[in-house]
């Protein structure tokens, strides 16, 4: 059996606003095209699914256990249209991003939200990285965007744009380290204790002073700094 489209979205609506009338408003319809389209619907389905006895129109059980069904139907058949223009759009159907913990959370939220939005069948695939480790993930083709802080320069095969976010640093150590009980760090301090700094897999111009420990990625140096080993 083959349903009306034109009946299933009438169904749905005057099941959801309780009113043939209400259904038509919405729909921009006349009302009796409305109540034509349910009582179609209704004979194709072979039995009645409203109980008319009342002032208003409401589902029997047998219109409750339609309605489910239905609106099953409308879902995917919305979700059929939303590829369909993906295809014909040529949208990715995976984009990768890699992307500093420097980078804001809540700006991040932001722009993944809208993503959501515009692209619902696209999988997003996300992951940490720094520095000349995100350039480097985008060339060997592992990555299709990369978001990181601004770099002194970049290849010439990589096309860069700026976002309008800001990230703040600043040095951190743990309460009991000896520089948390100095009033105004200077250099010399941080001269005369270690270093916990960003040190790619990929060469970078990133490079210790003196006594100093790497890792890759932010959350590892502050995982050190709040330990006690050094500043970050």
């Amino acid at each position: 059996m083959r349903y009306s489209p034109e009946a299933l979205v009438a169904f749905v609506e005057a099941a959801s606003l309780g009113s043939f009338s209400a259904a038509a408003r919405k729909l921009r319809k006349s009302q009796s095209t409305i109540s034509i389209a349910i009582a179609n619907f209704e004979a194709d389905v072979g039995c009645p699914l409203f109980d008319r006895t009342g002032r208003h129109p409401t589902l029997n059980e047998a219109g409750r256990q339609v309605l489910r069904r239905v609106e099953a139907i409308l879902d995917a058949s919305a979700q059929l249209d939303a590829l369909a223009v993906r295809l014909a759009e040529h949208v990715e159907a995976l984009v990768s991003v890699v992307m500093s913990d420097s980078y804001s959370v809540t700006f991040q939220g932001a722009v993944m939200a809208r993503f959501a939005e515009h692209y619902p069948h696209t999988e997003l695939r996300c992951g940490p990285s720094e520095d000349a480790d995100v350039i480097e993930m985008i060339q060997l083709g592992m990555a299709q965007i990369g978001i990181l802080a601004t770099q002194p320069n970049y290849p010439a095969d990589v096309a860069v744009a700026r976002l309008p976010e800001q990230a703040e640093f600043a040095v951190y150590v743990a309460s009991g380290h000896p520089l948390a009980g100095i009033a105004q760090v200077q250099t010399q301090h941080l001269e005369n204790a270690r270093q916990l700094y960003i040190k790619t897999y990929a060469p970078s111009l990133h490079q210790g002073r003196g006594q100093a420990w790497s890792a890759p990625d932010y959350l590892t140096l502050l995982e050190f700094a709040v330990r006690g080993f050094g500043w970050a």
